[in-house]
């Protein structure tokens, strides 16, 4: 069954495609709940996602289901250590015939992009990703071609410390909007993955529950969603906490302001509000946060994390009252 949205989307739409969403991928991932809503949170917030885990954990299987749950133009790229920037963005080749250069569009022009095991690929191409999820646009050249709303990148990468693998730039990783990480599923949700993907491929009966057009609805239905000066304070109040903090050597960029407000403006047209809390931004500074942030040596030899530090800078950052 397929949600369609009215001509002036409101939160209740906003909700009820949100909604199916959800409910169309906790078909295939059992127990990842959390995980889940924070893809769709992406996605309505017009960001990119990157999941990060060991193999075998559900990451691929997570991008898959949420491209299948959208009727749209998908493609997937699998990276590798020879794959080239033009297998992402295009090239232009000489057409005999006609005697001139037509463009042959890489896999980057679709909707959902599945970009699978992204830091196996070499740093060049790794950076080929940084218009196009940046400016939606992809330059090849001299010529620039827009990019189609919706447009949702969604990587996985293997940690850093697997063999056959490079580390993210920290240019690509702040356009990413937020990080997860699968983790192991609980001892229930693997009997019931060992019982339903037994018997056949659960992606395989999995039909779209909405359209590209009717995603882009939503998403302009979320950018409409007040934000108190009050709350735009306390988010850049947080992101400046993580540039001043002792054990961070590079702390959150503007981009990553940017992207947090998104994120808790989504989080919020989730639960059916119309304004934003500082309790949306706080559910999202974990995810939208970490991965942008970089540890001084001696933080890292003390084992701290910057799961740690966004955890530390949330609690010390005074909470805005009062005004909406």
């Amino acid at each position: 069954m397929t949600v369609n949205a009215g001509t002036a989307p409101d939160l209740d739409s906003v909700q009820s495609v949100a909604g199916a969403i959800h409910r169309a991928i906790s078909t295939v991932i059992e127990g990842k709940d959390e995980a889940v809503r924070t893809a769709v949170t992406v996605l309505l917030a017009e960001g990119h996602l990157l999941v990060e885990d060991v193999p075998g954990v559900g990451k691929t299987m997570l991008a898959k289901a949420l491209a299948r749950s959208i009727d749209c133009n998908v493609s997937r790229i699998q990276f590798t250590p020879d794959l080239l920037p033009s297998d992402i963005t295009g090239v232009n080749v000489f057409n005999q015939d006609s005697r001139t250069f037509e463009f042959r569009r890489g896999a980057i022009f679709a909707n959902i992009v599945v970009g699978d095991e992204i830091n196996r690929a070499s740093p060049k191409t790794q950076s080929a990703l940084l218009e196009c999820m940046a400016e939606r646009q992809v330059t090849v050249d001299g010529t620039t071609y827009p990019l189609a709303g919706p447009f949702l990148v969604m990587a996985t990468q293997n940690p850093i410390e697997m063999e056959g693998t490079y580390p993210l730039p920290e240019a690509q990783r702040d356009r990413f909007m937020a990080r997860i990480s699968m983790g192991y599923p609980s001892g229930t949700a693997e009997l019931a993955m060992l019982q339903s993907h037994g018997e056949a491929d659960p992606l395989g009966s999995l039909e779209p529950v909405t359209d590209g057009a009717t995603v882009q609805r939503q998403i302009s239905a979320v950018r409409r969603l007040h934000t108190a000066p009050a709350l735009r304070e306390y988010v850049v109040a947080l992101v400046t906490a993580s540039r001043q903090h002792p054990s961070i050597r590079l702390g959150a960029s503007p981009r990553a302001g940017l992207h947090l407000l998104g994120a808790a403006r989504a989080n919020a047209a989730l639960v059916g509000r119309d304004h934003v809390l500082p309790e949306d931004v706080q559910a999202l500074a974990p995810a939208v946060l970490t991965h942008r942030l970089m540890l001084t040596g001696e933080a890292q030899l003390t084992g701290r994390t910057t799961g740690d530090v966004v955890a530390d800078i949330l609690q010390r950052t005074p909470v805005p009252s009062g005004r909406r």
